[in-house]
């Protein structure tokens, strides 16, 4: 039987690469020095892609492969995929929902609990010999007793606040519309209301069109001088400039980052804060998950060709 021809956009751990070498003919676009020319000449044989969340399909790439029929999103989000494209074509779209849910939500509450004691600082402070020098650390913010506002209720900003429930903290949200598995909690249909009742905004909803720059100016400088944002979602979903100049200007107390744009090579006016807290994208970066995210992209990709349904469709 012949293998199905999958463009594969960017490199995995070989836990993944070795059963996708198995099982499919890849073709690894990341490698190739001159892209459009690669594209160019395996296009037409591509039935499948598999891509990362962060990397995506645009329309360029999906209309150089004529034949294509899905393509497998290694990651939750799936924003950089041209999903008009998709649709215009009928090609299936994939993620990996789920797996990673839990993972996310505990790296969001790690960075505020991380932020809110200062444990980066505290920690430089033993090292470098401040504590025998200078005595004790200077006093932080305490984190029970206060207010989290989750700004999306999906998957992931329920996993959020469930644990953030554990820590004593009254918990808000703001969605589409009130949830009934979240009737302990406080439903808020305004960002900015939400903001302004919040010690803590977490931003866990998913990236789109609509929801582009949803944490603005007004919802930053709701959170104000003594708040903090936490953003596990995706950099999109926070008018970066606007966050900036709330951090330089202290109209932010402080943010807890796992996503930017551009990134990795983000803006050097972040390096540049102490009140912020930077963390390279890795929100689901255990090997567990990580392990789980690659079975479903391969999984996904076996059950097209197999005429099975899809595990996890988008589209």
């Amino acid at each position: 039987m012949t293998k199905p021809d999958i463009l594969q956009v960017g490199p995995y751990p070989d836990w993944d690469q070795v059963p996708l070498d198995e099982t499919f003919n890849m073709h690894k676009y990341f490698e190739a020095s001159d892209p459009a020319g690669f594209l160019n000449a395996v296009g037409a044989t591509v039935k499948g892609i598999a891509t990362r969340g962060e990397l995506g399909a645009n329309r360029a790439m999906i209309e150089a492969c004529p034949n294509l029929e899905v393509i497998s999103v290694y990651g939750v989000g799936f924003d950089a995929v041209d999903l008009q494209a998709c649709r215009e074509r009928g090609i299936r779209v994939t993620n990996t929902p789920d797996v990673l849910t839990n993972d996310v939500a505990d790296l969001g509450v790690a960075m505020m609990l991380v932020q809110s004691r200062g444990m980066i600082g505290a920690e430089a402070w033993v090292r470098d010999g401040s504590w025998q020098e200078k005595g004790l650390y200077p006093l932080q913010s305490r984190v029970w007793g206060k207010t989290a506002g989750v700004l999306g209720l999906g998957r992931i900003g329920f996993e959020v606040a469930k644990r953030l429930a554990g820590f004593d903290l009254q918990i808000a949200y703001s969605d589409v519309s009130a949830k009934d598995y979240a009737r302990d909690w406080s439903f808020v249909s305004d960002p900015v209301e939400l903001a302004r009742k919040s010690d803590f905004l977490f931003v866990t909803l998913a990236a789109s069109a609509e929801t582009r720059h949803i944490v603005n100016k007004d919802v930053i400088e709701a959170v104000g001088p003594q708040g903090m944002i936490i953003n596990i979602s995706r950099a999109s979903n926070i008018d970066e400039e606007a966050l900036l100049e709330a951090l330089e200007s202290n109209r932010l107390g402080s943010a807890a980052l796992d996503v930017f744009e551009g990134e990795p090579a983000l803006d050097p006016r972040f390096l540049e804060l102490n009140n912020v807290l930077l963390q390279p994208h890795h929100a689901s970066g255990t090997f567990e998950t990580r392990k789980a995210m690659g079975k479903l992209v391969r999984d996904n990709l076996k059950a097209h060709f197999a005429g099975q349904d899809l595990l996890t469709p988008v589209l």
